[in-house]
Formats: structure tokens, sequence, C-alpha cells
């Protein structure tokens, strides 16, 4: 009788289980669906190397439950432990002078409901800097040291259901180096995930298109189920596919696939496949990045249901040797950048405002690409390349086997590198704005034949539906050694003036080619040098400077037109970054770049000693297109000429205040999508000038002799008008002006508001070369976060409310505290005569 009865119940749980749910408006992430941000109310404590060199010893049992850390500093993640600095001018510029090497300890006490005993609890971390172990109830959990890799940790057997439980968390980066500041700590966030003992397993779901057209789409769905408990059971596997507007809400239902059924061992894996087909589906596209949700739900006869929510995009790739790379049938030109992982004055912990607000300025320019420089990025930025329509290129490695620093990824390279690679590539294989997997840049091993085809080998394995390519400093050794015959795409940093007979060589001629990195110009907002390039640890900003690896931005414009079958371009670098201040970086890794020529090594062996000698007190990078606070240089300018040619825009330079040049030279450079343009001084023409197609990507006028007054270029574009800039001589600096770049800010403790400040002349116009002394302050539920100058060379700390402008502006970033309602009031005032600013914004 008892078994009559649990076979009917098992046969109604079948049928219930076909019938149609409802899903959730949203999702809060990609995943299992039963899952709570797990950032708030940590405690910290630093030991090892403290920020002003001393060594404090770990306490022992930190890890204990029992510990009294009451006494540690109270906090919210993401975490940078170092960004406050203070700056030290004696520690390294490549690393961005801050004191990043230091032990941290982070503990949290939270609770798990008795409820839950049943379930499985898990922490899955998004990043943690560095050589990462965990604890939970003083029990061992396990590790992840590789800090730019995303890592889950099953911490069920040591719970306490229904009372109090302690996590501890240490991480080390007195152990690990860097070429760049990676800061350091819990700086992405950490997330509670609790599912069924029968559920979709950590990035479970692998999702892949085919047989695509405007009337269908063929989607392949593979799915890792586990049973982690301690009985045989049935199960029940179906997956319903949503539109999606953003990668968050779910949408209209548009296709389902058929129920399978499971029958699964205890502390077992099984993987299935199943299809479906989308009608007339929305292709993911650069100007139309339309998403899907495909939520995978399995069920088992005890009620229970996991739930997992895998976003997804369908589109097409073509990359050829004789076409270039295609999205969707359509040539598109890779318009990309480099990023790393920092976000200037916030350091690197995430924040969803600073990095949409990169992506939006990087958007702005005309950048179409971003490749995660040098390491895999935080989960956010693939998520807001779905949304926003970028192409994606993600790193893995800086170093193989071989290091560049003594204790970089070298030393995990054995164990780690395929737990690393696979890792990288199942969390981020579903994401559409992914096109090309890197399995490294600029590596010691670059010509290892076997190295190479064993990485390569691990992602095509993973993920045979996109590229690998490497990031070659010498790409003829990766070349004549055969190593790159592993690799689907020859991804060259800088020497491209082998190109046509890389073009001959008959082993690569299917193998396409991308500018891994190019240019690499240098320059600092508002400086302009006559007769020289540099002067006071800062770089002219006629963009005329780089180092001897590197080019103008115009020369590479030229070898793309050259060779119109490259992919395209990623520069060196969208953003101003901490770290790495080249030219004024003793990093001998630079050397790096001239493994073959024998007299720039010896030439840049000297430049570098000379640097060591000198200290320089740059901190951050030269090479932005735009500075480390996201104002332009002018070089956004010349991009944005080149790869919007459809938007009307002209950018003089320099600026038109030069008292001390009357009747002296001041070169003036016009950069402009259109075609011609006429320079007019206080009214009088200075002459026209016309640019040849894929020669000229700036007009210049050379013997222009400076006259206070206005300085205006009128530009053309087939015989038409097409646009006008401006540039005039100001009076003294009057007063300070702020502008808010959003006149809201969300009230969740998160959200960041980003306000300029800048020093103006009684019509409202910047005063170039102006630096005062600028004090912030703020009324109302705020804090202020951060201010900053985009100076590279200054060691205020970013959390000091005093900060001098440079060269005219300043930036201070605000965020409301969590649950605040009202208004925010921002004040900015000088010593002296310059007027106060005010500024308000509203918290929503």
């Amino acid at each position: 009788m008892m078994n009559r009865w649990r076979t009917a119940v098992i046969g109604i749980f079948w049928g219930l289980c076909t019938l149609n749910t409802s899903a959730q408006s949203s999702i809060i992430r990609e995943g299992n669906a039963d899952v709570t941000i797990f950032d708030a109310n940590w405690r910290f404590a630093r030991f090892g190397t403290q920020t002003d060199g001393t060594v404090k010893a770990e306490t022992a049992g930190l890890e204990q439950s029992g510990f009294a850390d009451g006494a540690w500093e109270q906090l919210d993640l993401p975490h940078d432990w170092a960004i406050a600095g203070p700056f030290r001018i004696e520690l390294s510029g490549n690393t961005g002078k801050l004191p990043w090497k230091g032990i941290g300890w982070y503990r949290k006490a939270f609770d798990i409901s008795e409820k839950d005993k049943n379930k499985r609890i898990l922490l899955d971390f998004d990043g943690a800097m560095a050589y990462a172990k965990v604890w939970v109830n003083g029990h061992y959990v396990g590790t992840w040291p590789y800090g730019y890799n995303s890592f889950r940790m099953d911490i069920t057997p040591y719970l306490h259901f229904g009372e109090k439980n302690i996590v501890a968390v240490r991480l080390d980066t007195d152990s690990w180096d860097s070429r760049w500041y990676p800061g350091g700590g819990l700086y992405r966030h950490v997330w509670l995930v609790k599912t069924a003992p029968v559920h979709i397993a950590h990035w479970g779901t692998y999702i892949t298109t085919s047989n695509i057209s405007a009337n269908k789409a063929d989607v392949k769905l593979e799915v890792k189920v586990e049973n982690q408990g301690t009985a045989p059971v049935k199960a029940l596997v179906s997956t319903v596919v949503y539109t999606s507007p953003d990668g968050k809400k779910i949408g209209k239902k548009v296709a389902a696939t058929h129920p399978q059924s499971l029958e699964m061992l205890a502390d077992s894996t099984q993987h299935i496949d199943a299809g479906l087909t989308l009608v007339h589906p929305a292709l993911w596209s650069i100007e139309h990045p339309a998403l899907y949700i495909a939520q995978t739900t399995v069920r088992t006869p005890d009620g229970r249901a996991d739930v997992y929510n895998t976003v997804f995009g369908i589109r097409t790739l073509d990359f050829t040797a004789r076409d270039g790379f295609s999205l969707n049938g359509k040539r598109v030109d890779i318009k990309g950048v480099c990023l790393h992982s920092d976000m200037g004055a916030i350091g690197t912990a995430i924040n969803i405002t600073a990095l949409r607000r990169q992506l939006t300025i990087m958007k702005s320019m005309g950048c179409n690409a971003i490749r995660t420089s040098h390491n895999p990025p935080a989960p956010e930025l693939l998520e807001l390349a779905d949304e926003m329509g970028l192409l994606v290129w993600d790193e893995s490695f800086d170093a193989w086997k071989h290091g560049k620093r003594k204790n970089d990824y070298n030393k995990l390279f054995p164990e780690w590198h395929e737990r690393d690679l696979v890792a990288m590539v199942h969390r981020d294989r579903n994401h559409p704005a992914v096109i090309m997997w890197s399995i490294g840049n600029e590596v010691m091993d670059q010509q290892d034949v076997p190295l190479t085809k064993e990485l390569a080998d691990i992602v095509h394995r993973e993920d045979p539906t996109r590229p690998v390519s490497n990031a070659y400093n010498d790409p003829d050794g990766g070349r004549s050694s055969g190593a790159a015959m592993a690799l689907d795409v020859m991804g060259v940093n800088y020497f491209f003036s082998q190109q046509a007979k890389w073009d001959q060589d008959p082993r690569y001629k299917n193998m396409p080619t991308m500018g891994s990195e190019t240019s690499s110009c240098v320059s600092s907002r508002g400086e302009y040098f006559f007769g020289t390039h540099y002067d006071n640890y800062q770089v002219t900003s006629y963009d005329v400077a780089w180092p001897g690896w590197g080019c103008s931005p115009d020369e590479q414009f030229r070898t793309n037109a050259t060779y119109p079958h490259l992919l395209g371009e990623f520069v060196w670098t969208g953003f101003d970054y901490l770290g790495e201040p080249t030219p004024f970086n003793s990093d001998e890794t630079n050397l790096l770049n001239f493994r073959t020529d024998t007299a720039k090594r010896l030439e840049l062996e000297k430049a570098l000693e000379e640097i060591r000698r000198k200290n320089p007190p740059s901190r951050s990078s030269y090479f932005g297109i735009v500075d480390l606070c996201g104002f332009p240089k002018d070089r956004f300018y010349n991009y944005q000429a080149h790869w919007r040619p459809d938007y009307p825009m002209a950018h003089i330079m320099p600026h038109w205040n030069w008292p001390g040049r009357i009747d002296s030279l001041v070169p003036v450079h016009v950069y402009t999508s259109g075609d011609k343009a006429e320079l007019f001084l206080n009214g009088k023409s200075l002459g026209t000038k016309v640019k040849r197609p894929g020669i000229d990507f700036r007009l210049v006028w050379d013997s222009v002799k400076y006259q206070p007054g206005e300085l205006k270029v009128v530009t053309y574009k087939n015989g038409k008008y097409w646009a006008t800039d401006v540039v005039k001589t100001t009076g003294a600096a009057n007063a300070l002006l702020l502008q808010p770049e959003t006149k809201t800010v969300a009230g969740d403790g998160i959200a960041l508001c980003y306000i300029t400040l800048q020093v103006v002349d009684k019509n409202n116009v910047v005063v170039p070369g102006s630096h005062p002394l600028v004090k912030f302050s703020i009324e109302g539920p705020g804090e202020i976060v951060a201010t900053d100058n985009g100076d590279a060379t200054s060691l205020v700390s970013f959390k000091s409310r005093e900060r001098m402008a440079y060269n005219g502006m300043a930036q201070v970033i605000i965020r409301a505290k969590q649950g605040a309602t009202g208004i925010i009031k921002v004040s900015a005032e000088s010593e002296g005569t310059l007027k106060k600013a005010v500024a308000t914004v509203n918290i929503n």
C-alpha cells in the first residue's frame, strides 16, 4: 500500500513539473537564484607589512570562532585596503607608490536558519587579492590563490544551523608581485548561495547557438546537475527562455525545452544536453545588444526546485585573415582599448557606477571593444558589456612558467594554470560580449611551442566557439618558433613593421592578426611644451610622445589603413591607471619589448638607471586616452574623430593662454571627423588644410604666432559645413564651479556621483594652468568617497578633502548613505578671491 501511494505521489510530481511556471520579474545575478549579497558588516585587520613599512606579526587563532575581533575595523565590501594610502615616495612607481603589500584578515558573523539545514550553503567570491584562504567556525574550507579569478567555497559541512557562524578569510599580498597596482583585499563582491541538494552546478550551464537566421536560431544547452545528497534521487530538468532588456529584467517567454528526467546516485554529477529553437530571434550586436535569460529548473519528487539563471545572446562570429572580423555577417573594425582593473581614486574595489562610467566614456569616444589586460575582469564588466554592446577580449595571465617578477603568477602556474583557465572560461563563456580568449600577455615563454599548445587546447576544450590568442611583444619569435601555430588569432603588441613579412609566411597565411596593444602614446592633460616633450615629470599633450616600442595614434591609424585585413586594435590604454608611470617608470620588464634589439636594450637600460636614481614622484600612468579622473585628454578627440567618422566634431589644441609667448610660435593642431578645416585667429584666416585619406589624422598649423584673443576652426566634410571649435584667452581665475555628472544618486550606499570642479574666469571659462588649493565639504546624508585631479605626480591621498586643481580641474566623488533620502550639498572653496562653489544632488 505504501509503495502504491509513493508511486502515485511521484506520478503527480512529474505531471506538475511539466506545467508552465511564472518567472520572477528580475534576477539578482547570473547563476543559482537563491542568492544574497554578503558584503555588509565585515571586520578587518591588517598584519604583515603596514602602510608605513613596518611589519606587524599575525596573532594566533584569527580563524577561530571565539577570537575577539571587536576592536577590528568594521566595513562593507568591496574593500581595497591600500587605496587610502598614504602614498610613499620611496615605494615603487610601477605599483603606484601605494602600500598594497600586506596580510589582511576579514571576519564576519552571520546566521543560518534551522530551516536551511537540508540545503547546500555556498560562498561565491568574485575575486580576492591574493592567496585567499577561507575558514568557517574555525574549520579550514579551502584556498584560491589567483586574486583575479572568481571561485566558490562549499561551507555546508562546517555550519551551525540556527546559530551564529563565523567566516574568516586570510589574504596575502606580501607574497604576491605585480607590475601595476593590484590593490589588496576582498575587492569584489561576496555572495551567499543556497541550493537544494540536487542543483545546477557552479557555472553549470553552457549555451551555444547555431543555424542562425532572421527566422530562427537553434539553441543548445549543456547542463551540469549535482546531487550532493546522501541518497539516490530522480530529478526533472527543464529550461524556459525569456527576453531580457538588460540581462537582469525577465521579459516575455519565447521558448522552452522538453523536461528531461535523471536518475542520480548519491554524491554524483550528470551532464545533460537539451535543445530548443527561437523563432525570429533578436541578434546581439554592438548597435542592438539583445539579451535572453535561460531559466533552468531542476526538481525532485520531494517538491524541491533549484533555479539557475543564464544570460546569453545570439550572434555569429567570424575571423579571417583576408576579411577581418565579422559580427552577424557584417565586417566590424575592432576599435578597442586595454583597461586595467583599478577605477582611479576608488582603487580596485569594484563599483558598478564607476565601471559603467568608464565604459560610457569609452563608448562616447567610439570605442567598441575592451581587452581585460591582463587578467580575468570583475563579472560586472562582462555584464555591462553584454548590456551596452561592447566586445570583450577576455585575458587570463601576465606570466606563465617564467615570471616577470619573482612572485608573480609563475609561482602558481604549475599547480593552478588549468584550474584558473577553466574557471575563467566557465564563468564567462555564456556572455555574448566575449568574442575571444587570450592565454597570456607578453609572457617570457611565448616561444614555448608545447606550452602554448597546452594552454590553447585547454581553452578550446572548454569553449570551441571562440578563437584563442596570445599577446606577443616578440611576434617574430612567436611565429618563427612555431608557437603561434597553436593559436587562432595572432595578437601583436606594437611591432607592425614586420606585417608585410608575416603576411608572406605560408604557415600563417590563414591566421588573422589583431593589434593586441597599440600606440602607447603618453601625455598629461592640459600640458603643452615647446621644444621638448617632457617637463617636471609631465608629458606634452600634443600627442607626440611615446616610448621606443610605441607610436602616435596617427601612425597606428596609417598602419591599419595599410593593412585593412587586420582585425583592429586595442589601444594602450583607455584610462590612465595606477602604476606603470612610463616614461618615468624604472620597471625593468620594459626591456622585454626589445628582446631582439641589443642597441635599444642598452639605451633603455641606461634610461631606467637614471630614473631609479632620481626616484620620480609619478604614481600613475600617462598612457590613458583619458586621465585618472576620466577627464578627456586631447588624444580622446583624435580617436573620436577617427572612430566616429559620422559624428560632427572638431577639437583645437592647445589652450590659448600664453602671455609669455606673444608673437612667438605656438603650433595649433586640430582633430576633426571632417576632411577640411580653416583656422582663424581673431577673425583673420590662417589658411585651410585638407586631410589626405589614410595619411592625415590631424591638421597642423605649425607657424601660428600667438596673440591673445579667439582661435576658431571651421571644418567641412564633402564640401559642406561640418563642425566648429573655439578656444579663447581667458581672464583671471574668478570662481570655482561644481558640475555633478548626474542630478541624482541612489540612496543605497553604493551608487556614486562624480562631480567635476572647474576653476573659471568671470565668463565661466576654465582657466588653463590654474592650480589653487581647493577644500571640499559635504552637508546632508552623504559622504565624500574620494577626490582627485588627474595629476600623475600628486601624492595627496585620494581620501583627502583638500586637493589642488590640476590645469583648472579636479574631481570629488560622493555617495548617499544607505537608506537616506533628501538632498546632499557639496561645497568647494579656496583661500583668496575665488568665489565658493556649491552643488546639490538629490537622493532618489
